[in-house]
């Protein structure tokens, strides 16, 4: 009877951690990234109240008799199944779809997560709940990321600019018309930038001097700029035939180096002369004005793409995700994040989306993976186990009173 209020003992205790665990799981159902926690129970030493013995030839074989001494917990494993995705919308929170770990620093220890509502400070770091710092890659000034260095927080300061380009090529295209005639004109313009990144407007001036012949001149914001050669001719079927470019020169804006830059009149956008009016137009060129960071966006490779005033794009980082060989040996460290253990394995840390590590999903949050119904049925479990061994407790107790009361 002793024996049986232990095991009731031990199984109130083990039905209690099951409700411990339950009862977690339940408090951070809407928790982003929280991953739910599983009871093993398993049974404790047996008592040997007679060993087992072989058969002979007076008596048959005779099996063990044992008692069992009650349960214990066996195993607290953590579920890493995928959790819903919510969408909000949120340029900086993002979600693993597959495989991996967001690699956070948190004060100074490594850490992982699969929590992955983030957000850039007053410094440009991009942070997590408690103020842990995402790890990644950052870019050179020139936009490469070099995965093979070692990863580091994830710092964009907000000032960053992009430099200004001076323009190199104009694009100048479509059909001056052969009806124009001697003297008449056709004129293109376009913005174009120098080498402080201020823009002045180039116009270019087709002038029909004769029969498939016609004069280029230039202008640069109304002050009249040398252009090299000066006139262009046409076939008799209307294609070109003064092969290109043209080039502009002789116009210095104040501060900057001299503007000069070549017009494409034989690209894509070929100068053409036909009949109809003339649709000659610059459409395309290089260069730009100086950039100021307006935006960003996460990419499924996990990039961080910087958004410039300019219209430009530049790459700033990437995030780094990391797999473990077996994701139930890390341990918990709250705030939905672990630390590597022993039995976890190394972290094999890399670019999203590459080997077994799962992709990004940007504007989503990676919700609780607590199943409900199965926790409010593990509850029931756990309520009707308790209940049972307290009886168990409860029938001892009355045996040991009615073994007592024999001598009345």
């Amino acid at each position: 009877m002793m024996r049986s209020m232990f095991a009731g003992v031990s199984g109130l205790r083990t039905h209690q951690t099951m409700m411990d665990v339950v009862g977690n799981n339940i408090a951070n159902v809407n928790t982003p990234g929280f991953k739910a926690s599983a009871v093993t129970f398993a049974e404790t030493i047996s008592q040997v109240l007679r060993g087992a013995s072989g058969s002979s030839s007076e008596r048959a074989g005779l099996n063990p008799a044992q008692i069992g001494l009650g349960v214990k917990v066996g195993a607290i494993d953590g579920v890493f199944t995928q959790g819903a995705s919510q969408v909000t919308g949120r340029n900086t929170d993002v979600a693993v779809q597959g495989d991996g770990f967001f690699v956070v620093n948190a004060g100074g220890n490594r850490m992982y997560t699969r929590a992955g509502s983030f957000t850039f400070d007053e410094r440009g770091t991009l942070t997590g709940a408690g103020g842990i710092e995402v790890q990644g890659w950052v870019a050179s000034g020139t936009g490469v990321v070099d995965t093979n260095q070692p990863i580091s927080s994830l710092r964009i300061p907000v000032g960053q600019v992009i430099e200004p380009k001076e323009t190199q090529v104009v694009e100048v295209g479509g059909s001056l018309s052969a009806e124009t005639p001697v003297g008449g004109q056709a004129v293109a313009s376009i913005l174009v930038f120098d080498s402080l990144g201020n823009s002045h407007e180039a116009s270019f001036i087709f002038t029909n001097q004769g029969v498939n012949d016609w004069a280029v001149s230039a202008t640069v914001d109304g002050t009249a700029a040398t252009m090299t050669p000066a006139s262009i001719q046409f076939n008799t079927d209307g294609t070109l035939a003064t092969p290109g470019p043209l080039t502009i020169s002789g116009f210095t804006p104040p501060g900057a180096n001299p503007l000069s830059f070549d017009v494409v009149i034989d690209g894509p956008l070929s100068l053409v002369q036909f009949g109809g009016p003339s649709t000659v137009e610059a459409s395309n060129k290089d260069g730009r004005a100086i950039g100021y960071l307006t935006g960003y966006t996460i990419s499924d490779d996990g990039s961080i793409d910087g958004q410039f005033s300019n219209g430009e794009n530049k790459l700033l980082g990437r995030l780094a995700t990391a797999t473990f060989s077996n994701p139930g040996g890390l341990v918990r460290k709250g705030d939905s994040n672990f630390s590597a253990s022993v039995n976890s394995g190394e972290p094999l840390i890399g670019e999203p989306g590459t080997g077994n590590r799962g992709a990004i999903s940007a504007g989503t949050l990676e919700m609780s993976n607590v199943d409900l119904a199965r926790e409010f049925t593990n509850m029931i479990i756990a309520q009707r186990g308790f209940q049972a061994n307290s009886r168990v407790i409860t029938t001892s107790d009355e045996m040991l009173n009615d073994l007592v009361n024999l001598k009345r």
